[in-house]
């Protein structure tokens, strides 16, 4: 095929995405279109947790409830074949239409990732908490760890700041601890 698979992300019930996943590969093997959808994935991040014996408990927790990637060439038998997995509310784009990753979310998430983009370092200082309203900061926790984006106001008095970062090809703004937040040098 002339064309090239590329990442896509679907919502799915919150809960089923490990389900969705795997029901995802089991319809492209039954209808022998695994040369149109080629793997799923589910962003997760290990965790440790003390527990109330005082025990440490590791897990992973997904970094998108809700969410899975797919990647896949997109025509009308991958679509409808990943449309119509029970669990699956639809394709994350404007208007439901699927709409792939860019190489800096696809970055983001860990999902085909080049050599040479893994060996390029990151410049980024930590903040002091001279974070001003306009500047281009780097997300350190959470779900949209790694992001750039800009910063759109500040709480001084509980210390974060609205940052508005690019989200699945949307303008997103995320309120974010202070000392989660990484100055970007030009």
């Amino acid at each position: 095929m002339s064309e090239t698979a590329k990442w896509y992300v679907i919502h799915t019930y919150s809960g089923y995405e490990n389900k969705v996943a795997e029901t995802i590969m089991t319809v492209a093997a039954n209808r022998n279109h695994t040369d149109l959808i080629l793997g799923v994935y589910i962003p997760t991040e290990k965790v440790e947790e003390i527990t109330e014996t005082g025990r440490v408990k590791e897990y992973d927790r997904k970094l998108l409830p809700g969410y899975v990637l797919v990647k896949m060439i997109l025509n009308d038998d991958s679509w409808y074949d990943v449309r119509n997995v029970r669990g699956v509310t639809g394709f994350v784009g404007p208007g439901g239409k699927a709409v792939p990753l860019t190489e800096k979310e696809m970055r983001h998430f860990g999902v085909d990732k080049s050599e040479d983009e893994a060996a390029a370092p990151d410049v980024q200082k930590t903040v002091s908490f001279a974070v001003k309203v306009g500047d281009s900061v780097r997300i350190n926790d959470s779900a949209m760890e790694g992001f750039i984006g800009t910063v759109k106001s500040i709480d001084q008095e509980n210390r974060t700041a609205d940052v508005s970062v690019m989200w699945f090809g949307r303008e997103t703004v995320t309120t974010v601890d202070l000392s989660k937040l990484a100055i970007v040098e030009d």
